[in-house]
């Protein structure tokens, strides 16, 4: 006659009391460096990392947020990732988060605030720990101030909505277009077109500004018929754009866009018409992205530091969590020029 077989017992988990035993050190000594704390000596958070691959220590995430009161996650709205500039910007603050232990969870906004504000209600179902948001087209500064009331830590990217009190990181974009503008100036344009950007977010008004300044300070007249707004910055809005101020009485000789992919349909728009953009047409984007200087000719650019500002953010935020009552912060990163072949005298 068969014995019952026994059952299996589960394997006991493993301790915080079984790591500071396997590795020589105290309880609290170990927590510290499942913590990530830069307290610990480099030797000792190698024994203590040795324990836990030896003994096959999995942290209990769930337990470790009910003690703390934090989930170690932040909620990301982008306003639109399929923009390149916006995609690097994303990579850049993701790569931020998660160097400072922070788990990501990324929304596309679309430029839709509705859309927007379903994702800030479900982060905060979560308990996410803070936000970080470049606010689409048409967010109030009283959506962004009841986060601020309820005592949501929350930082705003590349974006601001002035009025609302929210930390800020981001890109001196009035400096940045006024630079771009002068360049062109100096080079012998005065018919200057302005492609692209919107007042209904900063970073177009911002630019709209710098491009007004820059024209004012050398006693140039602004000709709105030059000044071409869009709320779609795409390579088609560029080339459309272009052909059609070629078309008016007293045509531009150069334009400054509001970003780099309205440049490159700009540039495409030109051959379209057989000019030839560096030639006899001078083009400045903005962004650099690493597809500028790759086309031909390659494009004269306004840089941004997007790393820099995604490392921003999420120091900001980091702060903000472990300060919420402090006064609120801005950190903004300096434009710098790019001059590449885009970038030419007018034709005589």
């Amino acid at each position: 006659m068969k014995r019952p077989s026994k059952s299996r017992q589960p394997a006991q988990r493993v301790t915080l009391h079984d790591l500071a035993q396997h590795a020589g050190v105290s309880r609290a000594t170990v927590s510290l460096v499942l913590r990530k704390s830069p307290l610990v000596a480099d030797k000792t958070r190698e024994n203590v990392l040795e324990a836990v691959t030896a003994l096959g220590y999995v942290y209990n995430r769930g337990a470790a947020n009910l003690r703390t009161q934090r989930s170690h996650t932040i909620g990301v709205a982008i306003n639109d990732i399929t923009n390149p500039y916006f995609a690097e910007l994303t990579a850049a603050i993701q790569r931020a988060f998660f160097d400072l232990g922070r788990t990501v969870f990324i929304a596309n906004s679309e430029e839709d605030p509705a859309r927007q504000d379903q994702f800030i209600a479900t982060m905060r179902e979560y308990n996410a720990d803070g936000l970080a948001i470049c606010p689409s087209q048409g967010t109030t500064r009283q959506t962004l101030k009841r986060l601020k009331e309820q005592g949501i830590p929350c930082v705003l990217i590349s974006r601001n909505v002035a009025g609302c009190g929210l930390d800020y990181a981001g890109h001196a974009n009035q400096a940045g277009m006024q630079m771009a503008t002068e360049h062109l100036i100096e080079l012998g344009h005065r018919r200057i077109a302005m492609i692209g950007g919107t007042d209904l977010i900063s970073t177009g008004a911002e630019r709209r500004k710098g491009y007004r300044d820059a024209l004012a300070k050398h006693g140039i007249p602004i000709d709105e018929d030059l000044i071409v707004p869009g709320t779609a910055p795409t390579r088609s809005f560029g080339a459309s754009t272009v052909k059609a101020l070629l078309q008016i009485k007293n045509p531009p000789t150069a334009a400054v866009c509001f970003n780099d992919v309205i440049a490159f349909g700009v540039m495409l728009g030109l051959r379209q018409v057989g000019r030839e953009p560096g030639r006899d047409f001078a083009v400045v984007g903005y962004d650099d992205l690493a597809e500028a200087e790759l086309w031909t000719p390659a494009l004269s650019t306004v840089a941004i530091d997007s790393v820099g500002i995604g490392a921003a953010a999420a120091q900001l935020l980091l702060q903000r969590i472990e300060h919420p009552d402090a006064p609120p912060r801005r950190m903004v990163f300096e434009p710098k020029l790019i001059l590449r072949d885009s970038s030419c005298p007018p034709r005589r």
